[in-house]
Formats: C-alpha cells, structure tokens, sequence
C-alpha cells in the first residue's frame, strides 16, 4: 500500500512540510507507529488502510509507551493531525503519590471556595501518606487507631508489585533505618531487605564520616511508597474480596473532555478473605497478575466478571435505586480525579489519555479510588477478555478519529458515552432544571449495554478512501 501523506511527525525534524490537503480532502492512509506488542498491536494492524511504520519512519499516529514519550516527546515535531497516547506530564495522576497529592489539595480548595459539603464529594480515596516525605505525618495517624490494617504500594509500579500489608510499626522500621541521601547522614545497610521502601545500589553506602563520592550520588536512587489505611471491610462475593476495572478517554483537558466506556470488568481474588491472615497475596490483592500465579488458578475459568454481570448481581441483590447510587458515585470519582489535575496536566491538541481505574467496593457499596492507570494492561488473560480489549481499543481509535470521520457533537462512539464536556453531559432524559453540578445524572452507562455495532453502523460513516467491495 502507498501512502500519499508527507512527513508529519520524526523525532529527528526540524521544520517540516505543511501539508494543507490533508486536513481538507483527508488522507490515503493513517501511518502509525506502536511501541507494544500486545492486542493494540492487533487492532492497529487490521484497522483499514492504517500502515505500520518502524524505527524513525514518519508517522501520523503514535501509540507509545510511556519510556518512548519520557525521551522524545520534547523534541519531536508534530502537524495539526498528528496524535499521540499519552500527556506529556500524565504521571500527575497514575503516580500513586502524585494522585493522592492532587486530590488532597483539590478537596481543600474546594472546602475553603464552597464549602465542606461540596469538599465531601471527594472523600472516595483512602487515608494515604506519601514515604519517606510524609513518615512522621503518618506515625502519628498510625498511633491514633492502634491495630488497624495498612498497605505498603511503590508509587511507580503496577500489576501489584512490591505491595505488601502490615499492622505493626516494626514491619517497616527500615524505614527509619535509612537516612535520605540528600540530608547527608549514614547509611544503614540493615535497610535493605524485602519491606524495604528504598532501593539502594550496593555501592552507595556512605563512609563513616557522612561524605560520599560523586558516584556514590550519582548511583543513590530512593523509591517512594505509598502507605494506605486499607479497607478492612470490602465487598465480598462468595466471599472473596473484588475491585472493579474502568477506563476511560480524555482528549482534552482544556476544556475538560471525557468519554466513560460501557464495559470493563470486575476482578476476584482466589482465597476467601479473612483479616486473620495479612501475607496471603491471593487474599488481597486482585491482580490478574498476582492471581494467574495462584496455585489453584484456572485460566479457562480465569478470575474476572464483566461490569454488565457484576451489575446485574447487584441489582438482584440490593435492588435498583442502591446500585444506581452506586454507579453514581462511581461517576463523580471519575469526573472529580480529572478535574483534581485539569490545571496541572500540560494540555496538548496532540494527546489523550487512555486511564484505568481500580475502584474497590466496601460493605455499604461505597467506591473507593484506589489507583489510576496510564497503561492499563492490554494483554488478555482469556478469548472473552481478548475481544472486549479488542472492542474498546478499536472505540478508543474511533473516538481519536484519526480519518475524521465525526462532527464534533456526538454524545455517544461505540462503546463510549461522553460524560463531560467542559461540564456535565447529561442523559436525554433528564430534566437539567433539577440537576445540580454536584449531583448529575452523567450520560454514562457502565456496567450497561453495549450494542456498540449497530450504534457505529448508524454513526459512522465508510472510510473516505475505503473502495466498496
């Protein structure tokens, strides 16, 4: 296949060609680049007349990780169409530190400009202290409920890596033990064990003196954590504990633009929950994986349910109007987080943002925010979780709209519901006179149904350079 489209995006350009026809009479193909080799890599592939191009090829579209965007975005030029996967300061969310951060200072300037009522609405994150910056904040919270459970999580790692639970100081006093770098103290070589929350090169202890070389500080590379009250009462079914899977797209954030997806899924530990037992990792922690690793895991049977039969579930059990609630409540989590970093996010017409989002649920169905995820996971951990990744990265392709195929004004794109456009989008049916900015009925439909193909036959028209078979 040839491809008519001139140079738009190379991260060795300077100044490029414009190209004024091609955002006029559209393009012959979409040239892309994809650093991943999982089910995106699928979709792309076989999404009509989009091409594949390697290494230092130009390209009109970029899925990257987050590595590639660290090193290139600042000095690669890129047209008016061009777009890329992820904002260039997207870690002001989907850092565990920075997301609790951002939150906590969201909530004050709300209680301090409406009011504590209004602040309230975001009391859906955990108590939660960023280490070793906040270590003395924490002790004190800690000694005021003596017993109560806590997680340990590295701010910058996923798929449960490094997380471990504790009830006792003493499980974390190398914590203590380990003197920051920067203050210029001795080292404790007893820190470095498995709850450590440092990583420390073995060749930057300090001499005994305090004084250290210009390798030594060069090497010196402190690992924050986060520590977290936990949940202590989640929501169990057959009892096991579990924590729902949600994505979501934001094309812009000035203004603040978001698209909820219907599906998603819920994810279940393989050991019954108990308290009783706090190092029990397939208790504890639902990661896809953590639990595939569980020694009575079947991967036919697999350790998910998707949203559509969790909501049902609940439905039949607590009735309509508290699962309603619920999912709500699950809305103002999503609309509440992005606003919390809408002014600190760096805005460019080239990016979006696929995230996902962990909620847990509690014994009174409230939601909780546990993390946010820049690259959520796109390897499939069965066939049905195959074709559901596949259906929301194909949507995500057509919210993107690379072949400029919608208006501008659609509500709905497949999968997706537009549940904020620089405000509340609300459903067809509601009576916007009665809906106050703090409690609105969203135009989403998680959990819901997705009849996806026929509302993209009726929405989107052919390819404009697709030939009729």
């Amino acid at each position: 296949m040839t491809c008519q489209t001139k140079i738009v995006a190379n991260t060795n350009a300077g100044h490029l060609p414009q190209n004024k026809n091609f955002q006029r009479e559209g393009r012959s193909c979409v040239r892309y680049k994809c650093g991943l080799l999982n089910t995106i890599q699928d979709v792309l592939r076989q999404r009509p007349n989009w091409v594949e191009v390697k290494d230092d090829g130009e390209w009109d579209f970029n899925w990257c990780d987050v590595g590639w965007l660290r090193e290139n975005f600042g000095h690669t030029y890129m047209e008016e169409h061009v777009r890329i996967n992820h904002f260039r300061n997207h870690y002001e969310l989907t850092r565990k530190n920075l997301m609790v951060k951002n939150l906590k200072r969201y909530q004050k300037n709300l209680e301090r400009d409406m009011g504590r009522t209004e602040a309230s609405r975001c009391d859906f994150f955990p108590c939660t202290f960023a280490l070793p910056s906040e270590y003395h904040l924490f002790v004190e919270e800690f000694n005021r409920s003596p017993g109560s459970t806590w997680i340990m999580k590295p701010v910058a790692k996923s798929q449960g890596k490094g997380i471990f639970l504790f009830r006792k100081l003493k499980d974390i006093m190398d914590w203590k033990k380990v003197i920051y770098f920067m203050k210029g103290f001795l080292v404790n070589e007893t820190a470095i064990n498995r709850h450590s929350a440092y990583h420390i090169d073995a060749h930057t202890v300090l001499t005994q003196d305090g004084t250290r070389s210009e390798e030594q500080k060069d090497a010196a590379q402190v690992e924050s954590y986060v520590a977290q009250r936990y949940i202590e009462n989640p929501y169990l079914i057959n009892g096991n504990e579990l924590s729902e899977k949600c994505t979501l797209i934001v094309n812009s954030y000035v203004p603040l633009k978001a698209w909820l997806y219907r599906d998603g899924f819920a994810r279940f530990s393989s050991t019954r929950f108990s308290l009783s037992s706090i190092d029990d990792k397939y208790m504890h922690l639902t990661n896809v994986s953590v639990q595939k690793t569980a020694p009575d895991y079947d991967p036919e049977k697999g350790c998910k349910w998707q949203m559509q039969q969790l909501r049902r579930y609940l439905t039949a059990k607590h009735g309509r109007e508290m699962v309603e609630t619920l999912f709500k409540e699950m809305d103002n989590i999503f609309v509440r987080s992005l606003q919390s970093v809408q002014k600190v996010i760096i805005n460019d017409k080239h990016c979006f943002e696929l995230y996902g989002y962990d909620i847990l649920l509690d014994q009174n169905l409230k939601p909780w925010l546990i993390e946010v995820n820049a690259s959520p996971s796109h390897t499939p951990s069965s066939q049905e979780d195959y074709e559901m990744k596949c259906r929301l990265l194909e949507d995500t392709l057509n919210v993107v709209d690379m072949e400029r195929r919608l208006t501008g004004k659609e509500k709905r794109v497949g999968g997706y519901d537009l549940m904020w456009n620089d405000g509340p989008v609300y459903r067809e049916d509601v009576n916007l006179q009665t809906s106050g900015s703090s409690c609105f009925t969203a135009n989403t439909h998680l959990g819901c149904v997705n009849d996806r193909e026929k509302q993209l036959r009726q929405l989107l028209k052919p390819f404009p350079y697709q030939k009729k078979m």
